[in-house]
């Protein structure tokens, strides 16, 4: 059993021994999901960029704590809608390789959107 189906079986059985897992329905995990990220966005609230990337050790342990939180409701809701993260993963990353080309879009920060395909070459311009 590799490590993130160990996790994930730690956390059923978590869930489990509480009676949790009739409150872990994809929509709940899924607004759960939600406040976590939004209490790991806190903590960067009101820190400047160079405030960001040199936090204190009680910073980070906070960042920490809710980065543990949001992949636990993460790999809570991936067991119940039966996803593989980690295939997920790779596709998504195949199909962000299609719509930011490296060539095209090296240190531009643009969305996808602002590129427009010229279905001839099936590349890629900048707009």
């Amino acid at each position: 059993m590799d490590k993130l189906e160990e996790l994930k079986s730690k956390l059923q059985d978590f869930a489990d021994a509480r009676d949790w897992d009739q409150f872990h329905s994809p929509k709940n995990l899924s607004m759960a999901l939600s406040v976590e990220a939004s209490e790991l966005v806190e903590c960067f609230q009101w820190l400047t960029e160079a405030q960001s990337q040199n936090l204190t050790p009680e910073q980070k342990q906070a960042v920490v704590d809710e980065i543990a939180d949001v992949q636990v409701y993460l790999l809570r809701l991936a067991t119940k809608l039966d996803i593989n993260i980690l295939d997920a993963v790779e596709q998504k990353m195949l199909k962000n390789e299609a719509k930011y080309p490296a060539d095209l879009v090296k240190g531009s920060a643009k969305k996808y959107t602002a590129y427009q395909i010229d279905e001839n070459t099936q590349s890629k311009k900048a707009e």
